[in-house]
């Protein structure tokens, strides 16, 4: 037989013994803790006398209630604290997103470009397509044709800069002439020698100059590289962004959380119904102040009048800076070929223009839509200078625009109450806004 059941039962058995020890200890613990307890207290008529001794002294414990450290500090210190983290957080925020973007400039200027062009061409795809087009023929043509006409732009001055380029040589070597007789016979009393001494610093400033020179000349070359990769990045954006703009849009709505999709939604057609406005009055405004300087320097006689008025039309997508800066170069052609007379009326005509640009063209053209305060303009187009050159400052009073319609509307959003009965969105292609 097994011998399984008589080990089983000694583990019995020494589990009982060792149970019967636990409980002797139990019991003698407990008898010790009684006696070492204190007897309890009697009624005066019944406790012994006792010899007087003096009683023991007490320590005096003085409660005293501290607040929690973060209660101890200041309102306003803590107030300032929890701002303060937080504005670090978004500047180390900001501070990456700029490396990135100035690590991608070119990148980021291309695809900003063709926003701004697909913001212009846009009106023309639908319209198309109103009228029975298909989607790809009708992007096809407006892109074909808006292309063109840029080409075309381009090609024309170009052409008026060679065709004049010669006669204007002439006129500025009349120009100079006629300044330096100016100087020799003017009320600065300056003299020969005096005019000798400033030309030949000016070519041993060349001189000693040739190196930075000839790298600027390298620089240029690559300049020349990077703005064509530049036009061919935003040639493809715009086709694409004609083409399929509104699933570009869902898809972009998907990488926002579910709960900001329904506001996202609601700012995205009206940041770009402000893109488009901006861009459409921007193109009216500086086609006006191209006509009207370029035709009043025409009949002022100055040289190369039409492409003075392209420079001013181009330099128009600068609001403030660009304004000055056409309109300067057209009073320092006036004044180094036609003399001062002519540039101070060059000056009196631009400066007419942009008054009325100012505080007629601008308002009744773009509106309210885009109306963003001078200062903002300016401060603006400094920092997108700084940034990223001329194309930042381009860009920057577009993006400011936009970046005010959405944080207006978010901000009305928010303080919307939200109806309990309305449906959860299910994704980015189910949301719809109201008034799109």
């Amino acid at each position: 037989m097994s011998r399984v059941p008589g080990w089983l039962g000694k583990v019995g058995a020494g589990l009982s013994e060792m149970g019967e020890r636990l409980d002797e200890r139990r019991a003698e613990v407990a008898k010790e803790h009684a006696e070492a307890a204190p007897e309890p207290e009697q009624p005066d008529d019944q406790q012994p006398a006792r010899p007087s001794q003096p009683p023991a002294p007490v320590p005096v414990v003085i409660a005293r209630d501290r607040p929690e450290p973060a209660l101890a500090v200041p309102w306003g210190v803590r107030v300032a604290a929890e701002a303060g983290w937080r504005l670090l957080i978004l500047a180390g925020t900001v501070w990456v997103l700029m490396r990135v973007i100035s690590a991608v400039q070119l990148v980021v200027l291309a695809f900003v470009a063709a926003l701004l062009i697909t913001a212009l061409l846009q009106p023309t795809v639908t319209r198309l397509i109103r009228y029975g087009f298909p989607r790809g023929v009708a992007t096809a043509l407006t892109a074909i044709l808006g292309f063109v006409v840029m080409g075309l732009i381009g090609w024309f001055v170009t052409w008026q800069v060679m065709a004049n380029i010669d006669n204007l040589s002439d006129q500025v070597q009349n120009g100079v002439d006629d300044l330096r007789n100016w100087l020799l016979k003017g009320p600065f009393h300056v003299t020969e020698k005096q005019i000798n001494q400033i030309a030949k610093n000016l070519r041993e400033a060349i001189g000693a100059n040739t190196d930075q020179i000839t790298s600027a000349g390298l620089e240029g070359v690559q300049v020349i590289v990077e703005a064509l990769t530049g036009i061919l990045l935003t040639v493809f954006s715009t086709l694409f962004l004609l083409y399929d703009g509104p699933r570009i849009w869902q898809w972009s709505l998907k990488l926002v959380p579910a709960a900001a999709r329904p506001a996202m939604a609601g700012a995205g057609p009206r940041a770009w119904r402000t893109l488009t406005a901006y861009v459409r009055g921007t193109v009216i405004v500086a086609f006006i102040d191209a006509v009207c300087i370029g035709v009043g320097i025409y009949f002022l006689g100055v040289p190369m009048a039409v492409p003075l008025a392209v420079f001013i039309f181009l330099f128009s997508f600068i609001p403030l800076v660009g304004a000055v800066a056409s309109g300067a170069l057209a009073v320092v052609v006036a004044l180094v070929t036609q003399g001062v007379f002519t540039a101070l009326m060059t000056l009196a005509v631009v400066l007419a223009v942009q008054q009325i640009e100012g505080h007629i063209l601008q308002p009744f053209i773009l509106g309210r839509a885009v109306r963003v305060h001078p200062l903002a303009v300016v401060l603006s187009v400094a920092a997108g200078g700084m940034v990223a050159g001329i194309g930042g400052a381009v860009v920057a009073v577009p993006l400011v625009a936009v970046l005010n319609t959405v944080v207006g509307y978010l901000k009305s959003y928010s303080q919307e109450p939200v109806s309990p009965q309305s449906p959860k969105p299910r994704g980015a292609t189910a949301i719809e806004p109201s008034d799109q």
